[in-house]
């Protein structure tokens, strides 16, 4: 018979891995309208989707966490792909501006345009959210070994 805690385990295995989908959803669709505004060259508002995905992704990470702290075996560590995605994505966009001459940091009337700049501040909070997952992780670690030990 399943005790309470591992019944708690699994709905949140479960809930984990519904988060995890949305949350792949939400990045494609992100990634997706970056990558428009920068080939569009400012043509397209911005997306302003940060404080939103940055909510779902942090949402996804934490609840992760937690689940990685109740589970007893392995958790998957799927989130790490949209740190690759996003470090892939902006560093791509990167060499085309540059191979372009820098054609895609101006907007046709000639002003500035900031869909690299702000790829590249999506980047360090997506990395920054990345950073502190895994140091919750070496804290639980630590948590884990004080206990062992006494």
């Amino acid at each position: 018979m399943a005790t309470e805690l591992e019944k708690i385990r699994d709905t949140e295995l479960i809930l984990s891995r519904n988060l995890y989908i949305i949350c792949a959803l939400v990045t494609f669709v992100t990634m997706v309208m970056t990558v428009m505004e920068f080939f569009s060259r400012g043509m397209f508002f911005p997306n302003h989707m940060d404080l939103f995905y940055l909510g779902i992704l942090a949402i996804y990470a934490l609840h992760k966490e937690l689940v990685r702290w109740l589970s007893r075996r392995k958790i998957e560590r799927q989130g790490e792909y949209f740190v690759y995605a996003w470090v892939i994505l902006t560093t791509v966009l990167y060499i085309i501006n540059f191979v372009s001459g820098d054609f895609y940091n101006y907007m046709p009337q000639g002003g500035p345009a900031s869909s690299l700049r702000d790829a590249s501040i999506m980047t360090i909070e997506v990395l920054g959210m990345f950073i502190l997952t895994r140091s919750l992780k070496i804290v639980s670690l630590a948590i884990k070994e004080h206990k062992i030990k006494t």
